[in-house]
């Protein structure tokens, strides 16, 4: 039975509810505070996660590192892990072009939630002293904040994303070839975004961060209406980044759109996981439970 603690922040976990919060910094320890709180209820029964103060003892630790209280409880081998020690290089790319700025009624825009979702998972990584990168882009580099595994950190961070101006059109792909090109030491690297762009040039991009021995997870971040069309009236539709407009009847065009959406979304999703990219197709709607969790088993796997 959940405690009223744990039904209290597991509210956080839902984006319509924590994004009537002031504050990005608050909003994202309310975020992570609910998820650790729920990490041992169903779905994730039996997921433990181990934060930086220790980790398995491998083949060449020093048996005096070795914590026996740990070892006590678990019966498996932990060594302490210190304060200088990080585990990992985490780096998280944000897509801020003017197409993530799509929400349909009374939900939060896709650019939002990926702000939201990019503030926690900083929190997360850092609160567990790995060095974390914070990538902005759109048809450029925004904004680049190299790897840092303080805690102080996180405020540089909120910074960057609190003050997030949607601009100009997509171009994905040369700004991942950008980013990969700054990663001198292999990592994690978290891409959101809405991948509208060239499916197959935003394909070769991310496999040059596998090329380069990187471990790679991507959030394909949409908002509801955009994978079903369920729009109900006519209407004019205007492309949110070129401001092209066209008037039609929705229904007229729906199963053309969904096929082609369909098409689409596959062939991201078919290429990553042929180049062992974890796949993730996420909308707005999505308790932000799910990416986070998808992280911890990426990471869990990892050390």
């Amino acid at each position: 039975m959940e405690t009223a603690d744990q039904i209290e922040y597991k509210r956080f976990l839902d984006p319509s509810v924590v994004s009537k919060i002031s504050g990005l910094e608050l909003r994202a320890r309310l975020i992570v505070e609910g998820f650790l709180l729920g990490l041992h209820k169903s779905p994730y029964h039996g997921f433990s996660i181990e934060f930086s103060q220790h980790r398995p003892y491998m083949q060449g630790d020093s048996p005096k590192d070795i914590d026996w209280k740990v070892y006590g409880k678990s019966d498996r081998f932990y060594v302490k892990q210190y304060e200088e020690e990080t585990n990992l290089k985490s780096y998280i790319l944000l897509d801020v072009s003017k197409s993530m700025t799509f929400s349909s009624a009374g939900r939060i825009s896709k650019l939002g939630y990926a702000s939201q979702l990019a503030a926690s998972l900083s929190y997360l990584m850092l609160k567990q002293k790995d060095a974390v990168s914070l990538s902005v882009y759109a048809d450029s580099i925004k904004k680049y904040l190299p790897p840092n595994s303080s805690r102080i950190y996180l405020k540089e961070i909120i910074s960057v994303l609190s003050k997030i101006v949607p601009d100009s059109n997509t171009n994905t792909s040369f700004c991942l070839n950008q980013i990969s090109d700054k990663i001198t030491k292999r990592g994690l690297v978290v891409i959101i975004s809405d991948f509208f762009d060239d499916a197959a040039k935003v394909i070769s991009a991310i496999k040059k961060f596998r090329f380069y021995k990187n471990e790679v997870i991507v959030f394909q971040l949409l908002d509801p209406i955009e994978r079903n069309f369920s729009f109900q009236k006519d209407a004019i539709f205007k492309d949110m980044e070129t401001g092209e407009e066209i008037i039609t009847q929705p229904y007229q065009i729906q199963k053309s759109y969904r096929d082609a959406m369909d098409t689409f979304l596959n062939k991201i999703k078919s290429e990553c996981l042929r180049n062992g990219v974890e796949y993730n197709l996420i909308d707005t709607s999505t308790l932000f439970d799910k990416a986070l969790f998808t992280y911890l088993q990426k990471r869990s796997r990892l050390l």
